[in-house]
């Protein structure tokens, strides 16, 4: 242990603190304290305040106890061999550098339970009322930010950048879900911020195709074709991004009106997903998986007027509510169950689309951002002048009502 380091373990002992008591004071963990005291890393600024407070000295003494000793030299009596006193800086000012490449206050551990919590809360999106999601969301994504200042390895700092990137483009979702469009513009720009200095295409990609669906749910469906070219022009090729981002333009040309362009990105989306191999009995937010595809032809095919689009969303409700049990994926039912009424809608069959309106909308599980959609069979079947029509219009005044929350 170098004398600085010396002073400050024989400070923290004096205040009456073993190692893991004044980690525990400080807000660390043990070994970030053994490598205070062992010289292999220096206190965070952002750290040095509290360090301070616990052991009752002020800002000046702590760096005075932190300040390295002047290094003694034997002098030469040979004059051409002599050490400068500014040149013999060399080779501690390389070491110091090595030392500082290779030091790092955050940690491989960290980074792993960081990028798993990410996968667990997108694989929980599905299934979760966003509003809840959203909560831990905001707790991991502060928790990035906190480690930002710290000392980190290159390599480490662009996997904080890549999954604080990833935290943000899930919350900018969620806050979209809940049709908090100015949370969601700031968290959108700050993942593309962090995906373009980690020089990461994918998330960046992902970035624009959210804020396709957000235009498209808007009603600005030009808008969310440019978006959704620009995304898959990002997207490296084959992954889950382009993919999605594929899929958006068919619902913008859908919505467009523009048959055969819409039939193209439909096949496009069937032919990429098709080797896509999905996780076992999970579902991630940004993982493509032919699954996906059936939920996303049945919507693309309503919109478009096309009669086959009752046989995807039936396949969506079969496979993913057998036995009439909602409670797997009920946003993606919720969903087909909408798609189902327009495809129903379009071929007379009034009663069995008035039947799937409610049972999508009584589920409570049409997040605000897709309201819109159950209003469009709301509207119809009150323009055909059902008698369900009053039923299915207090159903759906019933889910605007929820607590966001609750949906």
């Amino acid at each position: 242990m170098t004398s600085r380091r010396r002073r400050l373990a024989e400070r923290r002992k004096a205040c009456g603190f073993n190692q893991e008591e004044f980690a525990e004071a400080v807000g660390v963990d043990r070994s970030t304290v053994q490598r205070w005291e062992s010289g292999k890393n220096d206190p965070q600024p952002w750290q040095r305040p509290r360090i301070a407070k616990v052991l009752a000295i002020t800002a000046a003494e702590l760096d005075a106890l932190l300040v390295p000793d002047t290094y003694a030299r034997p002098a030469s009596r040979n004059s051409w061999v002599a050490i400068d006193s500014a040149d013999g800086d060399d080779e501690f000012d390389a070491l110091e550098l090595a030392r500082r490449v290779s030091a790092s206050d955050v940690g491989r551990e960290t980074l792993d339970r960081l990028e798993f919590a990410f996968d667990d809360l997108a694989t929980k999106y599905p299934v979760s009322p966003p509003q809840d999601l959203l909560q831990r969301v905001r707790k991991h994504s502060a928790y990035v930010a906190r480690l930002m200042d710290a000392r980190m390895t290159l390599a480490e700092q662009r996997r904080l950048y890549v999954v604080g990137g990833w935290f943000q483009l899930l919350g900018a979702t969620l806050h979209i879900d809940l049709h908090q469009d100015d949370a969601a513009t700031a968290r959108l720009q700050t993942a593309a911020t962090l995906a373009q200095h980690a020089e990461h295409r994918e998330i960046e990609a992902w970035c624009y195709e959210t804020d396709a669906w957000r235009v498209l749910t808007d009603g600005d469906y030009k808008r969310a074709l440019e978006l959704s070219l620009i995304a898959q022009n990002l997207a490296p090729s084959g992954t889950s991004a382009e993919i999605q981002a594929t899929a958006q333009e068919g619902r913008a040309r859908a919505r467009l009106g523009e048959g055969q362009e819409t039939y193209s990105a439909i096949e496009r989306v069937h032919r990429m997903s098709a080797g896509m191999v999905p996780r076992k009995e999970t579902e991630h937010h940004y993982q493509y998986d032919p699954s996906k595809a059936l939920a996303y032809t049945a919507t693309t095919l309503a919109w478009v007027g096309d009669p086959a689009a009752e046989g995807y969303a039936r396949q969506v409700i079969a496979k993913l509510a057998p036995a009439d049990d909602v409670e797997k994926w009920p946003r993606r039912v919720a969903s087909a169950n909408i798609d189902l009424a327009l495809a129903l809608l379009g071929s007379d069959r009034l009663d069995e689309a008035c039947d799937a309106a409610q049972r999508a909308i009584l589920s409570g599980r049409i997040v605000p951002s897709n309201h819109w959609r159950a209003l469009e069979v709301v509207k119809a079947v009150e323009h055909r002048q059902l008698p369900e029509a009053s039923d299915l219009r207090e159903a759906y005044q019933g889910l605007k009502a929820l607590p966001e929350g609750a949906k």
